[in-house]
């Protein structure tokens, strides 16, 4: 299939109230579920690798885990009851998944995130073209104020999974 398909796909899908199941043993980043999301279609994805940041269990789709198929099999069954027992279940999870690739994944966000980290380095680069002594300050402090926590918070999260 062509991949200028895909999308058509996904919305061919997505108008039969379908889902869609991304049962990879490892996802580095998850373009298919910012695919399948943005489509409106519930989603759900392997709970190893990038889907852990883009879904949010429960909210705007589901983690599985592609090891455990009776589990696995559970968990989208488990859904589709819930749609079986409530009609607007499917349209909760569709409309929460769009939200979250708006206003998280889109290329503006991307971009404006790439463009403030440029600023910063070439800040530093313009200021301080002999001695990066103080540009290291700077980044060690990033490091044990934000992304270590963050990373440290990540792991905790992981291994309550």
């Amino acid at each position: 299939m062509p991949k200028a398909d895909s999308g058509e796909i996904y919305r061919i899908i997505a108008d039969r109230q379908g889902i869609f199941v991304q049962p990879a043993l490892f996802e580095a980043f998850g373009l298919t579920i910012l695919e399948a999301m943005i489509s409106g279609l519930p989603t759900f994805g392997t709970r190893f690798g990038g889907p852990l940041e883009i879904i949010q269990d429960g909210v705007n789709g589901f983690y599985i885990n592609p090891t455990h198929l009776e589990e696995m099999a559970e968990t989208i069954v488990r859904f589709l009851e819930a749609c079986d027992r409530d009609p607007n279940q499917w349209q909760q999870i569709s409309k929460a998944g769009i939200e979250r690739v708006y206003s998280t994944y889109t290329w503006k966000i991307h971009c404006t995130r790439l463009l403030s980290l440029a600023k910063i380095y070439g800040f530093w680069n313009f200021s301080s073209q002999e001695n990066r002594e103080d540009m290291m300050r700077y980044m060690e402090a990033l490091f044990y104020l934000l992304y270590k926590p963050r990373a440290q918070a990540l792991l905790a999260e992981h291994m309550q999974r």
